[in-house]
């Protein structure tokens, strides 16, 4: 059923644009790719990486093994003006210095130092897992090496075995694991999105980030859960709900139209780039997991799994949701003839033909 460009017709007219088939290559994969998993905790063990604290072992390694220099960019420094605030990380291979942002936090420029390690120590990791992509040209390939690199980077400062066995410690607790390995919300979320090694596996978790309009900038998936494709997500998921509450983790019980019931938390994560008036970027991040998982989560605690009137009633986005009578409906379902009666006004919009499925 169509997707973010513009209803069901297009799937069959347009191409998927680079970044979709990118998204699609990661979701195939469930968000895990193990050889890159390997080498990065075989690499952190190799370098003595300490949680937190390995900015100055991967800056090392840098300038060791590869005769890079790390130098920052300053507002104004640069090819261009303002490049410091606009460009994270720019590599000048001819003179063999990597460029990071002076507005970058010690974990984010660590994070970026690892993402240039991953081009310059398993650069045939990358081309491999590219070559075996069903992508249609060089722009597509190109951003996926760029995500598999960006994987490579989380990998590198929060290595498999280690960060599972912290996650499981704290009870998927967000806030701490972020304490102990030194990096923000948004990356433990996407790290515990990805934990699927055959053998010792994580929770399957979905991860997803939006922003206030409901623009989808981030979704993975550890298991099948389908996001929408056509636009518009439920207006009644807790992931709205965070930006009412900036800065606080809100959790949700959610029931999909298929009977499933998921438990998920979100809070906002927020950026910026420069001092007063420049502009920076607010999102809300969520997790979440099937509630037969739920257990090994410390945000289950004091919430009613057994209840079945608990969870919230969501769906996939209004144009695909099979939730006939939800007072929030603000499209009618796709392919489903409506009822028009101008005598008569009901609570629910788009009055659908057939029996009602409660909101």
């Amino acid at each position: 059923y169509g997707d973010e460009r513009g209803g069901a017709a297009s799937t069959a007219q347009t191409p998927p644009m680079a970044y979709e088939e990118v998204r699609d290559f990661f979701f195939a994969r469930h968000n895990h790719i193990a050889e890159l998993d390997d080498a990065a905790e075989h690499l952190a063990a190799q370098w003595r990486l300490v949680p937190g604290a390995a900015g100055a072992a991967l800056q090392a390694r840098l300038e060791q093994a590869h005769g890079v220099r790390v130098a920052l960019l300053q507002g104004g420094d640069g090819d261009e003006a303002g490049e410091g605030a606009a460009v994270q990380r720019r590599f000048d291979a001819a003179a063999r210095v990597l460029y990071l942002s002076s507005t970058l936090q010690g974990a984010q420029r660590a994070f970026q130092m690892a993402t240039q390690l991953a081009f310059l120590e398993v650069p045939h990791l990358l081309q491999h897992s590219v070559q075996g992509a069903a992508l249609s040209g060089e722009a597509a390939r190109t951003l996926a090496r760029i995500g598999l690199a960006n994987y490579f980077a989380g990998a590198l400062l929060l290595p498999y075995g280690a960060f599972l066995r912290t996650a499981e410690a704290l009870h998927y607790d967000i806030e701490r694991l972020g304490q102990h390995w030194g990096v923000g919300f948004e990356t433990v979320c996407h790290r515990l999105s990805t934990l699927q090694r055959p053998g010792a596996r994580g929770v399957p978790f979905f991860f997803i980030r939006v922003d206030r309009a409901g623009n989808i900038s981030k979704r993975q998936s550890a298991t099948h859960f389908h996001f929408s494709k056509i636009g518009g997500t439920c207006p009644l998921w807790n992931v709205y709900e965070a930006f009412a509450q900036p800065g606080r983790i809100v959790r949700q019980l959610a029931r999909m139209p298929d009977g499933r019931v998921y438990l998920w938390i979100a809070r906002t994560v927020t950026r910026s780039t420069g001092g007063w008036g420049a502009p920076g970027k607010t999102f809300s991040v969520a997790l979440g997991c099937d509630v037969q998982h739920s257990g090994q989560l410390v945000y289950a605690r004091g919430l009613d799994l057994a209840d079945p009137e608990a969870p919230v009633p969501i769906g996939m986005g209004c144009k695909v949701c099979e939730r006939t009578a939800c007072p929030q409906r603000a499209f009618p379902p796709v392919g489903r003839p409506l009822e028009v009666n101008e005598d008569m006004a009901g609570f629910t919009p788009y009055r659908v033909s057939g029996a009602a499925k409660g909101a």
